[in-house]
């Protein structure tokens, strides 16, 4: 009698959870991902070394020994004011009322003898300036004055206009003043230089001088800053710069004629 081993229905085959699917993918897909970046790390475009870094050095003192020049020290209370004499008070520190043109020739009057100085001026200069406003001179606006067309610049910081003042002198010199009001109505020189000037210039609340620094190619720009306590402009920044080279010219090759058949040859 055969014995018979019971059924049993074939297991089918085990098949991953949507889950663990949806892992596996994200997984390949983060790998596909990565893989540009990793091969990219060996490549010749990634970071590269610059070099070592130079290394700084100071400037040295050389013969410290050597016992150098003492500087004077600045005056405490300042610089004396040089109030214009001859001139009405100003009203309301307002330097715009005042005509330029009657402060240098008060200044002239009562400077009539100096030469040299920050009140010198050359005679012709001088007589130019006292025929300004009576037709010889132009009246401020015509060339023959020296005196020329003022500028106004906040140049001390208090929120009034100071009055920039240039004087034209023989060879290419240059006089440059500034004055201000103080509450009283007492106008005060703060500046005055003469200097053979390439230009002035106002940037901020400084007034920059251009001129020959005496060698060739190069000019000196000196920049005049107000001192609180010196109560006056003075020079607070110079430097030497070299001029830009014109371009050459080179002359032009004039255009060829037109071509002439030749001549018959002598006998």
């Amino acid at each position: 009698m055969k014995s018979y081993l019971p059924f049993r229905t074939p297991r089918r085959p085990l098949r991953p959870s949507r889950a663990f699917r949806r892992r596996v993918a994200g997984t390949a897909l983060l790998t596909c991902c990565l893989l540009p970046v990793l091969a990219g790390c060996g490549d010749g475009g990634g970071l590269a070394a610059a070099g070592s870094t130079p290394t700084a050095s100071g400037p040295v003192h050389l013969w410290p020994e050597r016992r150098g020049a003492a500087v004077p020290p600045a005056d405490p209370g300042g610089a004396p004011p040089e109030y214009v004499q001859g001139i009405a008070p100003v009203r309301n520190q307002n330097v715009r009322e005042v005509d330029p043109v009657a402060i240098v020739r008060a200044e002239v009057r009562a400077h009539a003898n100096a030469d040299v100085g920050a009140d010198g001026m050359p005679a012709g200069t001088a007589a130019a300036i006292e025929a300004c406003g009576t037709g010889d001179g132009g009246g401020g606006e015509g060339a023959a004055c020296p005196v020329l067309t003022p500028y106004y610049r906040d140049l001390t910081g208090n929120g009034r206009d100071e009055l920039l003042v240039g004087i034209e002198l023989p060879d290419r010199m240059m006089s440059v003043r500034v004055y201000t009001a103080d509450p009283d109505g007492r106008l005060n020189r703060i500046m005055a230089t003469t200097d053979t000037v390439i230009g002035v210039e106002l940037a901020a609340r400084d007034v920059i001088l251009r001129v020959p620094s005496g060698n060739n190619g190069y000019e000196l720009i000196t920049a005049w800053s107000y001192d609180e306590k010196q109560r006056a402009m003075l020079p607070t920044r110079e430097q030497i710069v070299r001029v830009p080279s014109a371009p050459r010219t080179t002359a032009s090759t004039p255009p060829p004629g037109p071509a002439t058949a030749p001549g018959p040859s002598a006998p």
